[in-house]
């Protein structure tokens, strides 16, 4: 049995590596090899300046710059069997919108989501505009093509109750005392600080919030502070003292049985075993509580603006889905508790 299962079994959310190790960080997912593109050397070459240009300029995240890879690699290995040769700089200049409907109804016909059809195409315009720009090829065949329709997400948050329940219930299902404490801490930090899981796996010792405020590096390296409730900080001090491992400062803050970092899925894990004991959705995932600390805001008179800086957002339209489900909470309401609603029925 390898390291990873022995956590795990260990712990049901832990996950580290072998004794005597320095314990890591999750590793990150690696962009897609350039060996990988199917492609003529003088494209393979632009590539690798464009994911150079993602992660230096962009600051985007491995994530998306290995998501944008896989993408990108699909569509050359459409192409090459398409134009029945690996396409050079050259063949991007020849490209027409035929050819972009050709790869669409291939995806499509493979099964494939219509979110991850219109990411595709927005990173092949993101890829073609980059050629265009540094004068390597250009293209205007996209122009002409709209992107798939999507309907408008709308975030899935949890209850008060239910968001409340979750947290005081996390270390229920833990199997040891101080495992109980972390898990009552790891999540009370998602949902008293609107922190992604990632954000929250992240941290480091020296990061712990047991202070009045929390500094969070996010998407696209986007730094905000955030108030660290009263309760979050009672919660990481419980945590801290109960862990039997002796954190240096560079090590993770949350570490599972055998002293490495939890892994997400694991984590994901105990949210789904906590649907069943506490009966809650099927949507009640660590994102929902993220959500719910959003939606939570807003129904208690916060201001969109500060929400969107609590969050990371980048744009406020983002953040403004969250008033389609205040909404849509206040016109139950309405439809529950207004004698007019009431007789109109």
């Amino acid at each position: 049995m390898n390291s990873a299962r022995q956590g795990a079994a260990a712990d049901q959310i832990g996950t580290d590596g072998s004794i005597g190790q320095k314990p890591n960080f999750p590793a990150l997912p690696q962009p897609v090899a350039l060996a990988r593109f199917s492609v003529q050397d003088d494209l393979r070459a632009a590539i690798a300046l464009w994911i150079a240009w993602l992660s230096g300029e962009r600051r985007a995240s491995a994530h998306t710059i290995a998501a944008y890879g896989r993408d990108l690699a699909a569509f050359f290995y459409f192409l090459t069997e398409h134009l029945g040769a690996q396409p050079g700089l050259t063949a991007i200049d020849r490209l027409c919108p035929a050819d972009f409907r050709a790869y669409l109804a291939s995806r499509a016909g493979d099964g494939i989501e219509r979110s991850s059809l219109a990411r595709g195409m927005s990173v092949l315009r993101n890829f073609t505009r980059f050629l265009q720009r540094r004068g390597l090829a250009a293209t205007t065949a996209l122009s002409a093509l709209r992107s798939p329709k999507l309907p408008a997400a709308v975030p899935k948050p949890l209850s008060v109750d239910d968001a409340l329940a979750a947290v005081d219930a996390a270390g229920e299902l833990a199997r040891g005392t101080w495992q109980k404490k972390r898990d009552t801490a790891l999540l009370a930090l998602i949902y008293g600080c609107g922190l992604r899981l990632s954000e929250a796996l992240g941290l480091s010792r020296a990061d712990a919030p047991t202070g009045e405020a929390l500094t969070i590096v996010g998407k696209g390296r986007k730094m905000r502070q955030l108030p660290v409730l009263p309760a979050v900080r009672e919660a990481i001090v419980d945590y801290l003292a109960a862990c039997p491992f002796k954190l240096a400062a560079h090590d993770p803050l949350f570490v599972g049985a055998r002293g490495g970092p939890l892994h997400p899925r694991l984590v994901q894990r105990q949210m789904e075993a906590l649907r069943g004991y506490l009966g809650l959705p099927g949507t009640a995932t660590p994102h929902a509580l993220r959500h719910s600390f959003a939606t939570h805001l807003l129904g208690a008179g916060g201001d969109l603006r500060a929400i969107q800086e609590l969050l990371g957002h980048a744009s406020l339209s983002t953040t403004q889905r969250y008033t389609s489900v205040e909404t849509a909470r206040l016109l139950a309401i309405y439809d529950d508790a207004h004698p007019r609603a009431r007789t109109a029925r």
